[in-house]
């Protein structure tokens, strides 16, 4: 399967419709990987990022449709997707079966019943299938096997790296320092106080921020009981000065405080929901966010025609995330100051600021 996709993909590039990443992004993954290992410039590349030429209405992106369309195709390219991800991190050493075997063998689901909403209404693209689970990310098995994916994520970023360990060193540490970076620029001698991480899924990204900004209260929100309940129960093993807080609640509507964060952070969420949903969370973001205080977004930025048709086959708004322009969505919202860095290979970081 694929190959197929290889050749689909080979096809549209020789072609001419699919244009290979710009030199300009391949000096920007040098760049960055060579800040993070100090064999480098300790500066990533700035600007807004091209739009991938396999999005939208090109015909690489209609073959993907129409092959997605195509239901026994559909399932295959499922199967697919799920055993690229799982063959990756396996052979990265994560231990995907150990991992997610742990979680679902645990007391977790005690956990559920303390952090489920039962009033919450869920967003109409939340109930599709996704991530090649029927029941998207309402299900156990979604749960149990979102950290393992995490950290995979990682080392397909930084394919260099000798470790996972070393990998998510490069991928998180270049991450939060955009966002420090951006912060101690821009907020006007604002501290970081109160954190809010929306869609933090199983609270990786979290905890990533509440170790790194240590005295802030952190928050952790997610539409899936089922992850934030994964979170609590990892989070409870924990010794940690200020305890980060679990939500279940959408992150287009938190019903939390207006001017009650300075830092509202959404990592590899953009991708997952609508152009609608983005939009919806970029202003509830502003709405949160105390004047001064950073929003940081990041999220995918080129991916190679295979890895996209596979990902396309279980992530329905793909598109919809390449050709919204989000840098010009978080301006029309009220931010200013909006910086978008390539943060590794893959992935790019947009930060900006509440105006006073």
């Amino acid at each position: 399967m694929v190959a197929i996709l290889a050749r689909a993909g080979a096809t549209a590039a020789a072609s001419g419709s699919l244009q290979r990443p710009t030199d300009r992004r391949r000096r920007n993954a040098a760049v960055v990987v060579a800040a993070a290992t100090g064999t480098g410039p300790a500066v990533p590349q700035e600007g807004a990022l091209e739009r991938p030429a396999w999005s939208g209405e090109t015909p690489l992106s209609r073959l993907v449709g129409a092959l997605i369309a195509f239901k026994p195709l559909y399932s295959l390219m499922k199967l697919a997707s799920r055993e690229v991800i799982i063959r990756t991190a396996e052979k990265s050493n994560i231990p995907w079966r150990d991992m997610t075997k742990k979680v679902l063998e645990s007391d977790v689901y005690e956990v559920f019943e303390r952090i489920r909403d039962p009033n919450l209404v869920y967003p109409d693209y939340y109930l599709s299938p996704f991530h090649a689970y029927d029941e998207g990310n309402l299900s156990w098995l979604a749960a149990a096997e979102a950290e393992p994916a995490t950290m995979s994520i990682a080392k397909r970023a930084i394919p260099e790296a000798r470790s996972i360990e070393e990998a998510n060193q490069i991928v998180r540490g270049n991450w939060l320092n955009a966002i420090e970076e951006h912060h101690l620029k821009y907020s006007g001698n604002c501290q970081i106080n109160d954190i809010l991480d929306i869609g933090c899924s199983v609270g990786v990204s979290t905890r990533y921020l509440a170790e790194k900004f240590p005295s802030a209260q952190a928050v952790g929100l997610d539409l899936s009981p089922y992850f934030l309940a994964v979170a609590a129960q990892k989070e409870e093993k924990l010794s940690r000065q200020n305890p980060i807080r679990w939500v279940h609640a959408n992150g287009e509507a938190t019903g939390l405080p207006s001017d009650s964060f300075d830092l509202v952070s959404l990592a590899y969420v953009c991708h997952e929901c609508p152009a609608r949903a983005i939009t919806g969370l970029v202003k509830e973001a502003f709405r949160v966010l105390r004047p001064g205080g950073t929003i940081a977004l990041t999220d995918n930025s080129e991916l190679s025609p295979v890895l996209f048709t596979l990902m396309k086959s279980t992530e329905p708004f793909l598109d919809e995330y390449y050709m919204l322009d989000l840098e010009e969505t978080m301006r029309q919202v009220g931010f200013v100051n909006v910086c978008s860095i390539l943060t590794d290979a893959r992935h790019r970081t947009v930060t900006a600021t509440v105006p006073y």
